[in-house]
């Protein structure tokens, strides 16, 4: 069976849980999601939704598997972009490993179709998002929605 993928590995200097409940928890999500959050119970079989402030809901599924603090498999459908919609649910697995002081972070994110033009969208989203919760965790600061910044800059 052909389809799309999406890997992504980043090391973060974090304890493993407090990476999952970055991961797992909306109050979390707010400070390096650009201001989006998810919303679960994160236990297998539970219902799973994604808000941006912009959009409202984005995203929902549900999730497949849930070992906490090391692995959840998500169900993911695109809700807000017709395109992305039409292609159906995607999987998405995110995997927490110690080493050393680092945690090792894995996120797969794949789809039955080829050329999907919705693991296209993620790929570019999760780099940013990932690379904001690093420095989250790390720093204590987040990044900002650098579009949202350009945009403000343009308009004065």
């Amino acid at each position: 069976m052909s389809g799309s993928s999406f890997i992504y590995v980043t090391y973060i200097r974090s304890p493993q849980q407090k990476v999952w409940d970055a991961l797992t928890k909306s109050e979390f999500q707010k400070q390096y999601w650009f201001g989006g959050h998810q919303e679960s119970t994160w236990k297998k079989g539970a219902e799973w939704k994604m808000f941006m402030p912009q959009h409202g809901l984005t995203d929902s599924g549900e999730i497949l598997e849930s070992d906490p603090p090391n692995r959840v498999v998500i169900k993911w459908r695109n809700e807000f972009r017709p395109n992305l919609k039409a292609e159906g649910y995607a999987r998405c697995v995110m995997e927490l490993s110690t080493e050393a002081d680092l945690t090792k972070l894995t996120i797969t994110h794949t789809i039955d179709k080829e050329n999907s033009e919705f693991i296209q969208a993620v790929s570019g989203g999760w780099p940013r998002i990932l690379s904001s919760l690093q420095s989250f965790l790390e720093t204590g600061r987040a990044h900002g929605d650098a579009r949202t910044a350009a945009q403000q800059a343009h308009k004065n």
